[in-house]
């Protein structure tokens, strides 16, 4: 199955387009203070011109259900990622209230190189997160560090995590980087933001189309590996 590509921290339509029409199946949209910060309504003018099977998701850290909700709503967003210190419960919330067509993505910290006594670990977490994003944030920087946690002793990890979720790798990605992280780990998608920037918030257009390209390319040398 082909390697699910995720280009955050979008904030303008010339960025977005670029990476949908570079092979990109969802686009990250940053709702919680950031340099990439955006509104609902100018991510929807976005999202509204966008084709229906792209993956539009949400960035939030510590924020209420309501306002989540609301923004799903005016931003017309596909899926939301809980990047802060929500819990199953709260993911529950969301859950009952938007209803199953919700994505609901959860970003665990391994900047300590463990997911023990994260909300992964909690009972009923692979009933409510469909997906696990790990990150090597913190929480004095929650995302866009640009750095990559230890890939190769976090490996055995994400392969029991998988067994439960979906598992989405980020933290210090580049065009150069990437197809060492999808043979190393073998994730089921990858998900970028600073690896691809100008600066924050604007995307460098040949960076976005190389990290694209370099994620098939991955996948191709990581299935021929499996063949053989």
């Amino acid at each position: 199955m082909a390697i699910w590509i995720k280009i955050c921290g979008n904030t303008n339509l010339d960025d977005a387009r670029t990476a949908v029409e570079a092979g990109a199946d969802a686009l990250g949209f940053i709702f919680a203070p950031s340099p990439r910060r955006i509104s609902p309504r100018d991510a929807a003018r976005i999202t509204s011109e966008l084709r229906a099977d792209v993956a539009k998701i949400g960035v939030f850290v510590n924020q209420s259900a309501d306002l989540i909700l609301d923004t799903v709503q005016k931003a017309a967003l596909t899926g939301v990622q809980l990047h802060g210190d929500e819990d199953v419960a709260f993911a529950r919330e969301l859950r009952n209230r938007a209803g199953k067509g919700l994505r609901i993505i959860k970003t665990v910290s391994l900047s300590n190189g463990s997911i023990d006594g994260s909300v992964a670990m909690e009972a009923g977490a692979d009933e409510v997160f469909d997906t696990l994003l790990l990150d090597s944030g913190s929480a004095a920087q929650r995302g866009g560090t640009g750095k990559r946690f230890d890939w190769k002793n976090a490996a055995p990890l994400l392969r029991l995590a998988a067994r439960k979720f979906r598992i989405v790798v980020a933290g210090g990605l580049t065009p150069s980087t990437v197809a060492e992280a999808i043979r190393t780990l073998d994730p089921w998608g990858v998900d970028v933001v600073s690896g691809v920037e100008k600066e924050p918030g604007k995307k460098d257009p040949a960076k976005v189309r190389e990290f694209i390209s370099a994620v098939k390319q991955g996948e191709l040398h990581a299935t021929g590996q499996k063949k053989n």
